[in-house]
C-alpha cells in the first residue's frame, strides 16, 4: 500500500509559481475510510483565492496546504466499514482538512459516492464541489419548490450551469445573468429567462421571484433584493455584511450565506439526475498535473464556462 501521495502545495501567498508540486505523507485509512487513487481533479476559485491569499478562511498560519476539494478516481484500499471495495469508481468532495489536487487521497465517510455512470472521470471530477455549491443553495438553505420562481447569477459558470439545471429538474423557472457569449449555452440548460451582465440589467428585466442565488456577490448581490418578492429568500455562497442583511430585512426578504457540505447522499442523488440524462457536466479546459499553474491561471485570469479539470493520467 502507498504510503506517500504526491500533491499541489502552497507553502506562501502568491502567484500560480507559488504552487508546488510535492510528496506528502498518506494515512493509514480508518475501518470506515479510503484510498484512492486520484485519476482526475478539478480547480476551483476557493483554490486560487487560497493560493493568493484572499480567502478568509486560511491565514498564513494555516499553511503549508494542498489545494483542492472534489476529485474522481478509482478506490485503492477499503476499510471493512466503508461501504466500498477495492477497483471501485467513486467521487468525492472532500472535507476543508485535506487537498484533493494530488495522486492518492485519503477519503473520510460521507465524502463519496460512486462515480456518474455515464460520465468518464475528468468528467465526475468536475462535478462535486460546485454541485453541492448549487444543491445545497437552491433546496437546503434557499428552499427553492417546484413552480417557483428563481434568479440564478452566472449561469455559465461551475456551479452555475448546474444549479440552472437543477432547478428546472426541480420544476423551478429559471432565469440566470451571464456573459453574451454564454446566452445560448444557458438556454440550452434549459434556463427561461437568460440576461446578459454586460449590456442588461436583470432588475428591469425579471418579474420578482422567490429566490436569489447569490454566486458573485458585489453590485449584482446590492441590485438583488429589487427583484426578490416579499417574504422571498436569498442564498449567497459569498458572505454577507451587515450592511447586506440591514438591506434585506428592507426588503422583507431573508439573506443566509452558506458554505457547501460534504454529502454522500446528494452526491448519489446527483449522480442519479446526471446517468438519467436530466443533467450535464460542462469541462471546458483539462490540464496536465504537471500544469496545475497554467490551469490556475487559465481560472483565475480569463473567461471560462463550466469547469476547469485536472488530468492525472496525463
Amino acid at each position: 500500500m502507498a504510503t506517500t501521495a504526491n500533491a499541489v502545495r502552497v507553502h506562501a501567498f502568491g502567484g500560480s509559481d507559488a504552487l508546488k508540486i510535492e510528496s506528502i505523507p498518506l494515512p493509514d485509512p480508518k475501518d470506515d475510510e479510503l484510498v484512492v487513487k486520484v485519476m482526475a481533479a478539478s480547480i476551483n476559485p476557493v483554490d486560487f483565492k487560497i493560493r493568493n491569499g484572499t480567502y478568509p478562511r486560511v491565514k498564513a498560519e494555516h499553511l503549508p496546504r494542498t489545494l483542492g476539494r472534489d476529485l474522481s478516481g478509482v478506490v485503492e484500499t477499503a476499510g471493512p466499514a466503508s461501504g466500498f471495495k477495492a477497483g471501485d469508481a467513486i467521487y468525492a468532495f472532500l472535507g476543508p482538512d485535506r487537498g484533493g489536487n494530488a495522486d492518492r487521497v485519503l477519503i473520510k465517510p460521507n465524502e463519496a459516492a460512486a462515480k456518474p455512470k455515464s460520465l468518464n472521470h475528468v468528467q465526475a471530477a468536475a462535478v462535486p464541489l460546485a454541485a453541492l455549491t448549487a444543491w445545497q443553495g437552491l433546496f437546503d438553505v434557499g428552499g427553492l419548490q417546484a413552480g417557483e420562481r428563481v434568479l440564478i447569477h452566472a449561469g455559465n459558470g461551475g456551479v452555475g450551469h448546474l444549479a440552472v439545471q437543477f432547478a428546472k429538474a426541480k420544476g423551478a423557472w429559471v432565469a440566470t445573468t451571464c456573459s453574451g457569449i454564454d446566452k445560448n449555452f444557458v438556454r440550452g440548460l434549459g434556463a427561461d429567462q437568460v440576461i446578459d451582465y454586460r449590456a442588461e440589467r436583470f432588475e428591469e428585466l425579471v418579474e420578482p421571484v422567490d429566490l436569489v442565488l447569490d454566486l458573485v456577490g458585489g453590485e449584482a448581490r446590492a441590485r438583488s433584493w429589487f427583484v426578490i418578492k416579499k417574504g422571498g429568500r436569498l442564498a449567497s455562497a459569498l458572505g454577507l455584511s451587515e450592511a447586506d442583511n440591514a438591506k434585506a430585512t428592507d426588503a422583507g426578504v431573508t439573506a443566509q450565506m452558506y458554505v457547501a457540505k460534504v454529502s454522500t447522499a446528494q452526491l448519489a442523488e446527483v449522480a442519479s439526475l446526471i446517468d438519467a440524462g436530466k443533467v450535464k457536466v460542462e469541462v471546458q479546459d483539462v490540464f496536465a498535473f504537471k500544469d496545475v499553474a497554467s490551469a490556475h491561471d487559465k481560472l483565475e485570469k480569463e473567461h471560462t464556462r463550466g469547469k476547469i479539470v485536472l488530468d492525472l493520467t496525463k
